[in-house]
């Protein structure tokens, strides 16, 4: 108060100093400290940074000095409810594992019966932190936003409540990022969901050999059971196909911020780039809104002191967003990302589908696991509803360690999956049912194909499936990645002279046609058909990784083959040569063949007088 008289700055036309002198002699109250009951708390923090962003623009918005004095009125997008609900699941995931009174926290949550088990099951993995985000696809708004597992807990290393994970956090997304480049692919018309990888140990430069978490090489495999299982090699691969620097750059079309130097690098397919799980929330957004990415909102209005409106301006730009991805691409990857939550297509994922009163609902979801475990992810979103004006739902969420240390061996389908399955069942309990079918756009177009080349059928198939495409990037030949190969019908062997059989041909796997783009691929693919020939769980090549048919673990959709079996490589033992036989005719069919005569006996000969003996002399 003797500060305010000599130095009138603030209150000088506001505060006579009669008032200064009198509050002087007020007596002083003081009251028990409290800490504030934020509400969504690092939501809070969140709306004050873009509120700074609006008022004082984005490179001045952590010092917005308006917004500690302006007196402003603002209204979110937060929707209460389903932050309760998302706060709820995250801490029970998280934080209630690592405690001595798990049941309790579990029934203080009124967490059902059927959910503890995957939640008592986390006590064995070191796994102390989460995040998650609700967001509206068709808007941007974001509805729900947690953080941490909790802003008010105690914290150690690897739980620093008060951080932001979601939004501040830079973290890698693991195969969470693959749906992103796949439909870059797509949409460039460099891959179809049909495109055939092989699924084989590869050094991809730098002694860099990625391997399935199972070391299993499932061999060809399309585009569309590769991301839907998750495989790592075809996904390596893909970004070879699209171009690893402009794949990178594409990434950021969807809102994916990186942090400033970042280069691309040939792991980036699987998740190794780190990025703002916020941002990977919005890209998935971008997938569910048809291809169009919604500017990021978290605040619908802002009015000033005296209730002027000050925030959104009377004619707001781009707000029907950006076109990063066509229709056509968006649709074919929900619809890939669909038979996650499918039993009959991913019996695993599947696990974790949203069901609401004993129904399904559409759904499209990926997980994410790190190479080192540090991160484990889930995002997806469901069908957009019929009513266009209400919200489609997108959920994302990340588990692990404040420090970044690994969990212990736990893989998404454990920790994040069922934790992303049980946010977005709860926060669309009760909305009307949608089907992604209902919102199909045209330019699309249903081929049935090779279910292992992706190729039109040819005629040594033994399985096809219909696949979607876009109008003019449907296969236009038969599948020929089989050789012609004549084989023995009674022993299954080479045909030669010796066989005792009818000559068949059959088709058989032709290596040298596998991904030709890349040659300096083909002797991995040789090396896997070496080890293939033997049959299924054949071990060897760069890392001992072992041979398998699709999908493995008794789960074989397209039957326990690779579309091709391997061509014999023995003949048919020669028969010994055959005496030759002698020549006979019929005169009663045709003429004798010419035999050469033999010579004429002739007359007989003289019997030869005998010689006669000499007489002995007589004696004189």
């Amino acid at each position: 108060l003797q500060a305010m008289l000599t130095s009138r700055v603030l209150t000088k036309t506001s505060v006579s100093d009669a008032d200064i002198e009198a509050a002087m002699h007020e007596p002083v109250v003081l009251v028990p400290q409290t800490s504030a009951q934020w509400k969504a708390a690092q939501f809070v923090w969140q709306v004050r940074s873009e509120l700074g962003t609006l008022l004082c623009g984005a490179d001045a918005a952590d010092s917005c000095e308006k917004v500690d004095t302006g007196g402003y009125h603002v209204t979110t997008t937060l929707n209460y409810d389903m932050q309760q609900t998302t706060e709820k699941w995250v801490y029970a995931a998280a934080r209630a594992p690592n405690r001595k009174n798990t049941e309790a926290i579990l029934d203080r949550l009124k967490i059902p019966n059927s959910d503890r088990t995957w939640i008592r099951a986390l006590r064995q993995w070191s796994i102390n932190n989460a995040a998650a985000g609700v967001e509206d696809a068709r808007t941007g708004q974001i509805l729900a936003y947690v953080g941490s597992a909790s802003y008010t807990d105690s914290g150690n290393k690897k739980f620093q409540p008060q951080f932001d994970v979601l939004g501040d956090g830079w973290r890698q997304p693991g195969s969470a990022i693959k749906p992103i480049d796949y439909s870059i692919g797509i949409d460039e018309q460099k891959l179809t969901a049909a495109t055939m990888f092989m699924d084989v140990t590869t050094n991809f430069g730098n002694n860099f050999i990625p391997t399935q978490a199972d070391h299993l090489e499932r061999g060809p495999v399309r585009l569309r059971s590769a991301l839907q299982f998750s495989l790592n090699v075809p996904a390596i691969k893909s970004g070879f196909y699209i171009g690893i620097a402009h794949e990178l750059a594409r990434t950021k079309d969807f809102g994916i911020r990186y942090p400033k130097g970042t280069a691309p690098v040939v792991s980036q397919s699987i998740g190794t780039q780190v990025m703002h799980p916020i941002d990977l929330l919005g890209a998935y957004a971008t997938l569910a809104n048809g291809g169009v990415r919604m500017p990021r909102q978290m605040i619908l209005s802002v009015t000033d002191s005296s209730g002027n409106q000050v925030w959104p301006p009377a004619n707001p730009a781009n707000e029907k967003g950006t076109e990063v991805v066509s229709p056509q691409t968006a649709y074919i990857m929900a619809d890939i990302l669909k038979g996650n939550t499918e039993l009959q297509t991913n019996p695993f994922w599947a696990k974790w589908r949203i069901i609401d009163h004993g129904q399904r609902r559409e759904a499209a979801y990926k997980t994410g696991t790190t190479s080192d475990n540090k991160d484990v992810t889930a995002f997806g979103f469901l069908a957009p509803p019929k009513d266009p004006k209400a919200p489609q739902l997108v959920v994302g969420v990340w588990m692990g360690n404040s420090d970044s240390t690994p969990n212990g061996g736990s893989l998404s389908l454990d920790s994040s999956a069922p934790l992303w399955s049980r946010i977005m069942t709860n926060v669309s309990k009760g909305e009307p049912f949608a089907s992604f079918a209902d919102n199909r756009p045209g330019g699309l177009v249903t081929e049935k194909v090779d279910a292992f080349s992706g190729m039109l059928p040819g005629p040594f198939t033994r399985k096809t499936v219909d696949e979607l495409f876009i109008k003019g990037t449907q296969p236009s030949k038969p599948d020929d990645t089989k050789r012609v190969v004549d084989i023995d019908k009674a022993t299954g062997l080479l045909w030669n002279d010796g066989c005792t059989g009818p000559q068949i041909q059959r088709g058989f796997f032709d290596v040298s046609k596998l991904e030709p783009q890349f040659p300096e691929w083909q002797k991995y693919t040789r090396d896997w058909a070496a080890r293939a020939s033997r049959g299924s769980g054949v071990g060897g090549g760069l890392k001992g990784t072992r041979t398998s048919y699709f999908y493995g673990t008794g789960f074989y959709p397209f039957g326990t083959t690779w579309g091709a079996s391997f061509a014999p490589t023995k003949t048919c033992k020669p028969l010994p040569p055959s005496p030759t036989p002698t020549p006979s005719c019929d005169p009663l069919v045709g003429p004798c063949p010419s035999i050469e005569p033999s010579p004429s006996p002739g007359p007989p000969s003289p019997t030869p007088s005998p010689t006669p003996k000499p007489s002995k002399s007589p004696k004189p």
